[in-house]
């Protein structure tokens, strides 16, 4: 089962074309930049001023939600007023428990996002064994549900999103598959087969997941899957990580799973979910597609060393490189250069949890072109393990490179990472420098190569270092603060998400290892908190519900004392620590 034509570089996949109201999805088309508008879907006018604002940067196709009948009939006036302002960008109304709202809204947009877990089912987290039959009876009513929206979006020339979330699937699902990427297919597949039998092509499938390594084999297996089922199943796909949080844990999350799967030539359209005002998602989204291009033709073949479609960090033997271990069950370590320690030197003892780890000239390692048998050989031969990664100036693209170097060096030898084979030499635009570290870094952590890893194309010491550890706890690698899940703000939004998410890391941004998870409504709540710790979620106007995993302990809290009784939960679970005093300030 294959995913792409190599691992080693691949062509963008070719798909048939989806019309989103004129603007072309799929095929020979560009990557498509999208974004979601985060105001009250029945103020008109400021979602036609987001609207306008979100085109303004190179926005090309809006989401908007719609979580009732009213909701989505008011979408009517705010199509009408953006077309009476000149303004033709294609509308998405974004659906999840109700089939009424989404047949309503057909009637206003040029596009309808269903979740399948969620449309045609009423989630109870109970378990039930399906018989096969049981089964085919829960299938025949989901086909009643929502063949009258597939007959319409034909009717009228509608497209369709049939997108999957990790943490909403079915029970039906979740009882047969699990919570794997898996039953993330399939719980696509079943809606696209009815599509397909009414004859209805305008869909793109979406595989979102908070936690980067569920996203990229979801979206891997659910492309294998449509290879597997025929050339005809070629439609487009939307890439996104959900829940991705913001500043640079944000982007940096958004980049390892986009770009991961933009490198292996699949997406056809993105959206970089922030908690943050939505037009900063689209530069973000651009400088992405712009910099992680398929490599096209492979630069070698070789059996790869990682199953794409599972997770397990590819085994070693352990070294000792000054005072860090590696290797083997080793935390993943962060490297530096030379140069980089002698300018950090001085304040090392200041820089709390983003210190250097060893020194690249001093480790002993191994750098080598993966392509060559002979220096390949020479690995072979060698007595003891050795640290080893790709030679600088090698006309490579990173990932493929080191996924070959994983694939043809003995298994015993650990891997030192680099995000770019050509350093920088002097100060570039940090952005384009924190996606490709991301993309390149990330992607082959999830891959489950790599046991240290040197960040070289951002020349700033404090931003690389920084970076480096950031990325690691990003790819769910190595977690050495607190770990936020925090969705982008939408119309269902119950509270403010970008000024609590800023007031709960204030009490909290020193529990490491504690994963807290913000949501702003029950379509982003328990489900979509995945392995959070605990969780903050949106029960209703000016109330919060608190969660330990994925169970709701603490409803209906005053959100002026919620920040203050999450502390208290997490006290009562044993996982409070009180905070360090502030530490005297670092300068890169």
């Amino acid at each position: 089962m294959k995913y792409c034509p190599s691992v080693y570089g691949s062509p963008r996949r070719l798909t048939r074309v989806v019309d989103v109201g004129g603007v072309h999805l799929g095929g020979s088309n560009p990557v498509r930049l999208q974004s979601m508008l985060t105001c009250d879907t029945m103020d008109t006018e400021a979602c036609i001023q987001q609207t306008l604002e979100l085109v303004e940067v190179g926005c090309e196709i809006v989401r908007i939600t719609a979580p009732t009948v009213k909701d989505a009939a008011n979408l009517e006036h705010v199509s009408k007023g953006l077309r009476a302002r000149g303004c033709h960008v294609p509308l998405v109304a974004d659906i999840h428990f109700k089939p009424e709202a989404a047949m309503e809204a057909a009637k206003w947009v040029e596009k309808v996002r269903i979740n399948p877990g969620n449309y045609a089912d009423s989630k109870k987290f109970k378990i039930i064994e399906y018989t096969d039959d049981q089964y085919l009876q829960e299938l025949d009513r989901i086909r009643e549900r929502f063949t009258p929206l597939v007959q319409f979006c034909k009717e009228h020339g509608r497209a369709m999103r049939i997108g999957t979330n990790h943490g909403s699937l079915s029970d039906r699902i979740m009882n047969r598959y699990g919570d794997t990427p898996l039953g993330m297919v399939e719980s696509a597949l079943e809606f696209a087969r009815i599509a397909r039998e009414l004859d209805y092509h305008q869909f793109v499938f979406s595989m979102k997941a908070s936690n980067p390594k569920v996203m990229i084999a979801a979206y891997r297996l659910l492309v294998a899957r449509l290879n597997e089922l025929g050339d005809d199943w070629n439609y487009p796909v939307h890439l996104g990580v959900t829940e991705a949080g913001d500043g640079e844990d944000g982007r940096i999350k958004s980049a390892i799973g986009i770009g991961s799967l933009l490198g292996d030539g699949i997406g056809d359209t993105v959206r970089v979910s922030l908690t943050e005002d939505s037009i900063h998602e689209i530069p973000v989204a651009r400088a992405l597609v712009e910099l992680i291009k398929p490599v096209g033709a492979p630069v070698a073949e070789a059996e790869p060393s990682y199953d794409p479609f599972s997770y397990a960090r590819r085994p070693t033997a352990t070294l000792q490189i000054g005072e860090a271990r590696l290797g083997g069950e080793e935390l993943v370590r962060v490297a530096v250069r030379q140069q980089t320690y002698d300018q950090v030197a001085h304040k090392v003892d200041r820089m709390g949890d983003y210190q250097p780890e060893f020194v690249v000239e001093s480790s002993g390692a191994i750098a080598i072109d993966p392509r060559s048998d002979e220096e390949i050989q020479t690995l072979s031969v060698l007595a003891d393990p050795a640290l080893i990664t790709v030679r600088d100036g090698l006309d490579l693209p990173v990932v493929p490179a080191y996924r070959l170097l994983a694939a043809r060096v003995p298994g015993r030898h650990p891997i030192l990472l680099k995000d770019t084979l050509t350093p920088a030499t002097e100060a570039g635009d940090f952005l384009p420098n924190l996606l490709g570290a991301a993309a390149h870094i990330g992607a082959l952590l999830c891959d489950g190569i790599g046991d240290a890893v040197l960040v070289q194309g951002e020349s700033a010491p404090g931003q690389s270092l920084r970076l480096a550890y950031n990325i690691l706890q990003a790819a769910g690698t190595r977690i050495f603060k607190t770990d936020y899940v925090a969705c982008p703000s939408c119309g269902r939004t119950l509270f403010n998400l970008q000024s609590t998410t800023a007031r709960i890391k204030a009490a909290t941004s020193h529990l490491k290892g504690v994963k807290i998870a913000i949501m702003g409504c029950i379509v982003n709540g328990p489900g979509e908190m995945a392995d959070a710790d605990f969780g903050y979620v949106g029960g209703a106007p000016g109330k919060i519900n608190l969660y330990v995993g994925k169970t709701a302990v603490k409803f209906n809290i005053p959100e002026a004392e919620a920040v203050d009784r999450l502390k208290d939960l997490i006290r009562e679970h044993g996982r409070w620590v009180d905070a360090p005093a502030p530490a005297e300030p670092v300068h890169s």
